[in-house]
């Protein structure tokens, strides 16, 4: 009897170790499982969000032309683009800076070939919206050669232009905005990199404010040769 008691006491101990083995085994698979499902939902997460931020930020509705620069001219300009990306425009630039009211579109013209991207909304977009336009163009970093200003007739709520490029936007707060910013100001394409888009000879009056100036004639002075040392930028709300 004592070998037997002793043998079912080897084979209890067999089957508990056993059941221990099996238990530890589901618990390692439950373990990686889990652990597997986990890795395979960040990496599902990451993807989606790196999707949806190239979907959000993407440029492909940029339309692009070519334009000749240096094209400059006293009289008024019939643009083909609303508002214009280049072509000819009037020999003063435009000072970047923020304007409550239209500018005159031959001297933003000579701004965008400086390098400066010019932001035009409708004249009744909400204030909001126009509120949360300027902190984009009055960010660090970007208001040295940004434009803003209202433009009657615009086919979409915003625009955005660049020497070349536009963008039509609906909503101001579009990340999309920031996008073509970033890829345009004083980028590739611009036809003289590092102009200044202030200093003393820009215009800083709107267009209600004053006309196209006109050719000089006999004793007037022309306007300066164009600089390209940097100046700051005259700030005008």
């Amino acid at each position: 009897m004592t070998k037997e008691k002793a043998q079912a006491r080897r084979e209890h101990l067999q089957k508990m170790r056993a059941e221990q083995q099996r238990k530890q085994r589901r618990s390692a698979l439950l373990m990686w499982g889990t652990g597997g499902l986990i890795i395979v939902v960040l990496v599902g997460v990451v993807g989606f969000y790196l999707v949806n931020q190239a979907r959000q930020t993407s440029l492909d509705a940029v339309t692009s032309v070519k334009y000749d620069a240096g094209q400059h001219v006293w009289k008024p300009v019939t643009y083909k683009e609303t508002p214009p990306v280049g072509g000819e425009h009037n020999n003063y630039w435009q000072s970047c800076a923020i304007y409550d009211k239209p500018i005159h579109s031959e001297h933003a013209v000579h701004s965008l070939e400086h390098g400066a991207v010019w932001i035009t909304y409708r004249p009744d977009l909400a204030k909001a919206q126009v509120d949360a336009l300027k902190a984009v163009a009055s960010s660090t970093g970007q208001q040295d050669y940004m434009l803003m200003s209202p433009f009657p007739n615009l086919p979409s709520p915003v625009v955005v232009s660049s020497w070349g490029h536009q963008l039509k936007l609906d909503n101001p707060q579009d990340p999309k905005l920031a996008a073509f910013i970033k890829k345009y100001q004083n980028g590739s394409d611009t036809p003289e990199p590092g102009a200044t888009c202030g200093g003393a000879d820009a215009i800083t009056t709107t267009a209600d404010q004053a006309p196209l100036p006109p050719e000089p004639t006999g004793n007037q002075t022309p306007p300066p040769a164009e600089t390209i040392s940097p100046s700051p930028t005259q700030s005008q709300q």
